[in-house]
């Protein structure tokens, strides 16, 4: 199903962990049985990596839904979030994984969001781009691409699929070339830079691998050299406020990264959304015959 990419995708998943995530091997009950589901779940949700928005969020939401009572977040990796969902996927077993979009998932699978009556993942965001306090007057040409830098949902997640098979750089240049109209938007009117260094900090996940590859493609093409690094949020957060870094793209707000906005917010320049109707949620299969949140069981 997924050609080549299996082998990209952490395989190290225990057969424990693929047990406690899948149920029993069943298929989804298929009579809207919340009670059925939830047990061949054994009650848990399949996770990603312990610092992650998305994982607080999940545990907000495991905490704020009295029917969640019992249930636990198996907190994993992407990686092998999407290792186990692939192999429910490929079996039309039951599986629940916290999941967002963008994500190149949603192009290779047939997935839906469970509602959530309490708002309790958040409601639809944007990705913003953020730069260091007086970039702007070192860098005018560079800060007019980034403010300028905006793209879909769709293409982003074109992007994310294609590098499952070829390197985010040759997949971004791809997009690239197959959008001039869009790219020529952004760099219109902007004088070309003259070698000087700009420094995105980013962090591990597709999405941000996917807009960092773009615009460094882009700000180089411009006369820029560009150094990406790869962080946690928080460090993310702390190097553009410590003016260790120059700029990102990769802050999602006004919900999954809030609290480190509210920690750095002053020495920050928010440049506004480069995406917008970013979502994070649970996430099932739509073979599964659940549709809420709500629909699940307490774990007796």
């Amino acid at each position: 199903m997924l050609k080549g990419r299996k082998l990209q995708l952490s395989m190290g998943v225990s057969a424990a962990l693929l047990l406690g995530a899948c149920g029993n091997g069943e298929e989804a009950d298929s009579n809207g049985d919340g009670a059925s589901i939830s047990e061949e779940l054994d009650y848990t949700i399949t996770g990603i990596e312990p610092g992650a928005g998305t994982t607080a969020k999940a545990h907000d939401t495991i905490e704020a839904y009295d029917n969640l009572e019992g249930w636990e977040l198996d907190e994993s990796s992407t990686a092998g979030m999407v290792t186990l969902l692939d192999q429910a996927y490929s079996n039309e077993e039951p599986i629940i994984v916290t999941g967002w979009t963008p994500h190149w998932m949603f192009q290779e699978y047939d997935l839906k969001y469970l509602e959530d009556p309490k708002n309790a993942m958040g409601e639809s965001e944007g990705i913003n781009t953020l730069t260091r306090l007086g970039l702007e007057e070192d860098m005018p040409n560079a800060v007019q691409i980034l403010d300028a830098f905006e793209w879909e949902t769709s293409d982003m997640e074109s992007v994310m699929l294609e590098a499952q098979d070829v390197s985010f750089e040759v997949a971004a240049q791809n997009w690239i070339d197959d959008n001039q109209e869009i790219v020529t938007e952004w760099t219109e009117g902007v004088e070309e830079g003259n070698g000087e260094t700009i420094s995105l900090v980013s962090t591990p996940w597709d999405t941000e691998r996917s807009s960092a590859s773009v615009i460094q493609n882009v700000l180089e093409s411009h006369g820029f050299e560009v150094k990406v690094s790869t962080v946690d949020p928080a460090i993310m957060f702390e190097a553009l406020a410590t003016q260790e870094a120059d700029a990102s793209l990769a802050a999602w707000l006004p919900l999954t990264h809030e609290a480190f906005l509210n920690n750095h917010k002053e020495n920050l320049v928010d440049l506004g959304p480069n995406l917008t109707g970013a979502k994070i949620g649970m996430v099932v299969p739509t073979y599964m015959d659940i549709d809420s949140i709500e629909d699940l069981e307490p774990k007796q």
